[in-house]
């Protein structure tokens, strides 16, 4: 079984209109249903529908789930994210439902809030930092540049394969400090992890019967056992040095609240690392290699003036929006967008519509690489949960594309671009492009 493709013939402005002018009606909105998410248009149709006509919108679900409240305008998702006191992280940010036992095994620093959430993120902050990150331009250039080179060299290949994905992964190595010869398997976990309501990607596929027994496990998925094996063996190695890549500064650092990392705190975090360290800049790359060749006058801008292209790298996340929603859970009653919610019911943020609000953005559907007050939510919007890696993915986006650009006279796309089957990550599998070198 493989998941359903969209032509080769790239989504335009005009055709993504069209579809948005034929109203959806609200009654056939479903954003629990992975299929809506395979063509590129259903989701956006969604969203766009919701927005004006139920912008709270009660989503239900299949057993096991119980349904949640999708949050789709910008300024409401602002408001659940900015409030962890009324709509907790702690009860899981993906819509499975997790029972006690289960939230104690699995809880990453996402699933925290409060002090102990701010204790366990300061123990990588600063490797996030300004000051650190900035230092690492001209180390990820040299990796741009050797990425660049084994790709073009090859005039027709999958963009997503040997750039999107090399690139980022052979970031993430350099600073978990792991030789580039496991770049594939990182690669192949992330893809297993996140990809679990892909059958081409997963292992088990979530919710399925098989799947119960991975239940204690981040995303039901076995791959995740190889990958606390993994992190396993690199703490043992650097535990007591004093080494600056991050599985040393995980091993090595007492929180600010005094508490050190459990053995299973250091596995979650270690595979939230893998995972995360990888999947949203690399599929931001993709979203934004076919947003140009969509729309060859935004390309042709940044090659006549490269010095936009760190404006258009806002423009490439709010357009890519890797992430399509995060979930939280309310503590209270509350009112929200005139609708009320219950104590213990899912809110669940769909960032991608929020980057398409038309009450924020002027014409929200154009891509645009010389828009200007970019206000897009991809990594949150004023939460405590703030994307910690969101300096390096704007890096690593920026120089990528800084690199890439000058050096192609013409690219094309080369055949069927199929998208991962998952309304949380916004993912693209394969890109095939045929490249003129400048």
């Amino acid at each position: 079984m493989t998941s359903p493709t969209v032509p080769a013939v790239p989504t335009t402005r005009a055709e993504l209109r069209a579809a948005l002018d034929e109203p959806l009606p609200l009654d056939r909105v479903d954003l629990a249903d992975l299929d809506n998410f395979a063509d590129g248009i259903t989701p956006w149709r969604m969203f766009h529908t919701l927005r004006h006509q139920d912008p709270v919108h009660w989503q239900p679900e299949e057993t096991p789930n119980s349904g949640f409240w999708a949050v789709t305008r910008h300024a409401d998702i602002a408001t659940v994210d900015r409030d962890p006191e009324t709509f907790t992280s702690t009860r899981f940010v993906n819509l499975e439902e997790l029972d006690d036992d289960q939230i104690k095994k699995r809880a990453s620093i996402l699933e925290m809030d409060g002090v102990r959430h701010r204790a366990l993120r300061s123990v990588i902050q600063r490797q996030f930092g300004a000051s650190v990150i900035n230092s690492y331009s001209d180390f990820l250039r040299g990796l741009t540049a050797k990425t660049l080179d084994a790709a073009l060299a090859k005039g027709t290949f999958d963009f997503v394969a040997d750039v999107s994905a090399d690139f980022p992964i052979n970031v993430l190595a350099r600073l978990l400090d792991v030789p580039p010869e496991d770049n594939q398997q990182l690669i192949d976990w992330g893809n297993r992890i996140i990809g679990n309501t892909d059958p081409d990607y997963a292992d088990v596929l979530l919710h399925s019967a098989e799947s119960e027994k991975y239940r204690d496990l981040p995303f039901r998925s076995p791959a995740s056992i190889e990958v606390f094996e993994y992190g396993r063996e690199l703490a043992r190695q650097r535990r007591g040095g004093d080494g600056t890549d991050l599985v040393s500064k995980l091993v090595n650092t007492t929180p600010r609240d005094g508490v050190p990392l459990s053995a299973q705190d250091f596995d979650n975090y270690f595979l939230l690392l893998v995972v995360a360290g990888n999947e949203t800049t690399r599929h931001t790359i993709s979203h934004s290699m076919l947003a140009l060749l969509q729309h060859p006058e935004q390309l042709a801008k940044l090659k006549d003036d490269p010095l936009l292209i760190p404006t258009a790298v806002e423009e490439f996340l709010r357009w890519a929006s890797p992430v399509y929603h995060f979930r939280r859970t309310a503590t209270r009653d509350v009112e929200l967008g005139g609708k009320h919610i219950k104590e213990g019911d899912k809110v669940v943020m769909w960032y991608a519509s929020g980057n398409r609000d038309e009450q924020v953005f002027g014409n929200p559907y154009d891509f645009d690489v010389t828009r200007q007050n970019n206000d897009h939510v991809t990594f949150g919007k004023g939460s405590p949960h703030l994307c910690l890696g969101n300096l390096l993915a704007r890096t690593e986006i920026r120089i990528m594309f800084e690199e890439l650009i000058p050096r192609i006279a013409d690219i094309k796309l080369a055949g069927d671009v199929p998208r991962v089957r998952s309304n949380f990550v916004n993912g693209i599998k394969k890109l095939p492009v045929e490249v003129t070198l400048a």
